[in-house]
């Protein structure tokens, strides 16, 4: 099927709900895809921050077909042995985690982490922070801040506030005895690449939100969706500080490109039991093969590491950019942001022009979440097309 039969059939019957790109990719191998027409791309989204691994990793694939030839789905109710050894090797990864509760998705993780909140303390109210971003179901939703994903939908569940993000003032006057959660991401992804404050201290933003939840008898729910495994140099973006949270959403790169997202749970958290929640599909034999084939690669191959090396070597040619239209680089790892003095839409397609996908955050901001096998050379790569680019002088 050529480039033109592909979009034409998913033209005529797409949902409507997304932007489709004038491209079909069928083919991908590390940080590299192949269009319909063979033309090769540098892929610097992931998937939307997805494919850590890259794309088509080898062991998550030959994992992937050993399991689908045993055993595909089974519910939960039913012990598995692949079940079992990804939950004995997922509550190793954060001290006092050791429990924890599989879906398909961030967004269901984050619902999850939602519900156990209220069923646990009692209370009702959740604080979350100015543009936040935690999902598009009703739960989610209503801890995301941005108008453009809530338009159309209120009204959303009650109980849900927000305040300024990197605010401890702000912060500390929102949290109240009615108070079940506080959610927060450590670095806001879709809200433009904003690390929080002394992320790699003891002494910042979210050891402030930790001391606060613990004092008032509320939870802290860390949304890692985006910054888990190895995205921000460490396996988990809260290892920079040294923050435990009550509850861990994690989901993306997980099963190295399956559908799994999880929740890990702290002592804290009371009160569930059966029947308070469950996922047809979240501990699903297939994905749990996958996500303990994506972990053991994340491990062996030290995928944070070269996401930190990576990343301060990405970051420190990009802030060597002699452009008049970047304001401000930010980010942690292989999670970059460039603010821009204008649109960010023409860069982005003027990138893909240039064989490179990227993606925006908000209106000004370029994002970039390249896979961490992304290889030297590569990166040479993107940061030569992004030195043209910011250089260009392009229609809004």
């Amino acid at each position: 099927m050529d480039t033109y039969q592909i979009l034409d059939i998913e033209s005529q019957h797409t949902s409507g709900v997304y932007a489709k790109q004038p491209l079909a990719f069928e083919r991908g191998q590390g940080a590299t895809l192949w269009d319909s027409e063979g033309n090769e791309y540098l892929d610097c989204s992931s998937g939307h921050g997805v494919a850590n691994l890259g794309h088509a990793h080898p062991k998550v694939a030959a994992a992937i077909a050993e399991q689908a030839g045993t055993l595909i789905t089974l519910f939960e109710t039913f012990p598995n042995d692949k079940r079992a050894a990804l939950m004995a090797k997922m509550t190793t990864l954060v001290p006092g985690l050791d429990r924890v509760f599989f879906c398909n998705s961030g967004t269901e993780s984050v619902e999850a982490a939602l519900k156990f909140a209220r069923l646990s303390t009692g209370r009702t109210n959740v604080v979350a922070t100015m543009r936040g971003f935690h999902g598009r179901t009703f739960g989610a939703l209503s801890a995301t801040h941005n108008k453009k994903y809530r338009a159309g939908f209120e009204p959303l569940v009650p109980g849900f506030s927000h305040v300024p993000y990197n605010n401890i003032g702000a912060l500390e006057k929102a949290i109240t005895d009615e108070t079940a959660a506080v959610i927060l991401e450590p670095v806001q992804g879709e809200g433009g690449v904003y690390p929080a404050d002394g992320l790699c201290t003891t002494e910042g933003y979210l050891q402030a939100a930790r001391e606060l939840c613990s004092a008032r008898g509320a939870l802290l729910i860390v949304d890692e969706v985006q910054t888990g495994f190895g995205r921000t140099g460490k396996m988990f973006a809260i290892e920079h500080s040294g923050v435990i949270p009550d509850l861990l959403c994690v989901a993306k790169s997980l099963a190295g490109g399956l559908p799994r997202g999880a929740v890990l749970i702290g002592g804290a958290v009371k009160n569930l039991v059966p029947g308070a929640h469950g996922s047809t599909f979240g501990g699903n034999p297939l994905a749990c093969a996958a996500a303990l084939a994506a972990l053991e690669v994340i491990e062996t191959e030290n995928l944070p590491g070269q996401a930190a090396e990576k990343g301060a070597y990405l970051m420190e040619k990009i802030r060597a950019i002699q452009s008049p239209v970047v304001r401000e680089v930010r980010g942690m790892g292989l999670m970059i942001g460039i603010e821009l003095k204008q649109k960010v839409t023409p860069y982005v397609k003027a990138l893909q022009e240039r064989r490179i996908i990227a993606l925006n955050a908000g209106m000004t901001v370029l994002r970039l979440l390249p896979p961490l096998v992304i290889t030297y050379e590569q990166l040479d790569r993107l940061a030569r097309a992004l030195d043209e680019v910011l250089n260009l002088s392009v229609e809004e």
